[in-house]
């Protein structure tokens, strides 16, 4: 006899067939006549929309209020967050609802799906997750409201505000400024304090990840009995959140700043230090920057948020340990540590792995792009190819 061949998925398989079988349903959806606002959207246009809303990305083939009706705009904001809290996730909500227990095939599904350390700590997690969002979403969308309320009227100032919130949090970048001026994004509003930090805040509270914020739970925010992992987490986007906004600060100063007061120069200047890392969102025009700003952009679009968290790149961690094992390198020094802890050689190999296979995916898609169109420059292809790959 012979032997039946086993065609099961693995985990991660299971995690990229649901992603793609989502995208797909999105994209049917969004060529429905009542999708747009100008008759049935090409199947192409509807694909890139579902795609990069599913994968948080915030690329889009036209402004999302000009081209998409109120269905359309929701099927999106439906696909930003089942993308941001990971659709295996949101299936374990209904799981929860009709069983008890949660079967160690679903818990296994979240472990790939959240990112979580410990299988011991998924359902748990979960919780955090779901709960988490739900509130930093409903605050962001609350405060946004605010303010956009009295720029057009409540049901569409409610409406904006969370589908702002929800977009933020979830670092997607897709946004329904058209309404102001078409695929304007946050220019139009980056005198308004509130709205740029509100905005700030929860990008950075979704791309620091959720398996940091359940330890800062767990710890009652004491630092110091905070995991390696964690410690790692903060430190690195303390580091880039403050490097960020001073070279933006000094680079735009003359440029994109140009007739900002000083005030205004320096929220905008965090704002830029903070949304390249995955959210997608701009607040001054990419085309008017300075080049050497493009260039910074295109380095924090590589290093993206952390692990476990709504945000894409190559994570914050990734970098981290890169940056300790040159460290080690250039003291001579065998082991590479951190907190008084060492980290492991297999660690090291995959922070290397990943870096250099997304590095890989950027060069063949920017000799594609560039073979293709001759006509564009590199500088902006490769920008263009290190955003969709950050999921910027």
């Amino acid at each position: 006899m012979t032997e039946k061949k086993n065609y099961s998925l693995t985990y991660p398989k299971i995690v990229a067939v649901g992603f793609a079988l989502i995208i797909i349903i999105g994209a049917v959806l969004l060529t429905l006549p009542i999708s747009s606002k100008h008759g049935s959207a090409a199947f192409m246009d509807a694909l890139f929309t579902s795609a990069s809303a599913t994968c948080i990305t915030g690329l889009v083939p036209f402004d999302t209020f000009s081209n998409w009706s109120v269905f359309g705009q929701i099927v999106i904001l439906c696909l930003i967050q089942i993308g941001g809290l990971g659709f295996i996730t949101v299936l374990s909500l209904f799981v929860n609802v009709f069983r008890k227990r949660m079967s160690l095939k679903y818990k296994m599904l979240l472990k790939e799906s959240v990112g979580s350390l410990r299988l011991a700590d998924v359902k748990t997690l979960v919780k955090t997750v779901i709960v988490f969002t739900a509130s930093c979403e409903l605050a962001g969308a609350v405060i946004l409201a605010v303010r956009f309320v009295p720029l057009t009227d409540v049901r569409r100032g409610i409406y904006m505000a969370v589908f702002t919130s929800v977009s933020a949090f979830c670092n997607a970048g897709f946004d329904l400024m058209g309404m102001f001026s078409p695929s304007s994004s946050l220019v139009t509003v980056n005198h308004d304090p509130i709205i740029i930090l509100t905005v700030s805040v929860l990008i950075i509270f979704g791309g620091v990840g959720f398996i940091v914020w359940q330890d800062l739970k767990n710890k009652k925010f004491r630092l110091k009995s905070l995991s390696v992992h964690s410690k790692l987490v903060l430190v690195t986007t303390g580091i880039l959140l403050l490097s960020g906004t001073l070279l933006f600060f000094l680079l735009e100063y003359n440029y994109t700043f140009k007739e900002m007061g000083f005030g205004q120069k320096l929220l905008n200047a965090f704002f830029c230090g903070v949304t390249p890392r995955t959210a997608g969102f701009n607040s001054v025009e990419i085309g008017e920057m300075n080049p050497l700003s493009r260039m910074l952009t295109t380095i924090l679009m590589f290093i993206g948020g952390s692990s476990g968290s709504t945000a894409g790149g190559v994570k914050t961690t990734t970098v981290a340990v890169l940056v300790l094992c040159v460290a080690s390198n250039l003291r001579n020094r065998e082991e590479i540590t951190v907190f008084n802890n060492r980290i492991s050689l297999d660690t090291v190999k995959k922070a290397v792995a990943v870096s250099v296979t997304n590095l890989f995916e950027i060069f063949i898609a920017v000799i594609l792009i560039s073979f293709v169109q001759s006509n564009l420059a590199l500088s902006d292809v490769l920008f263009e190819c290190t955003s969709a790959m950050g999921t910027v």
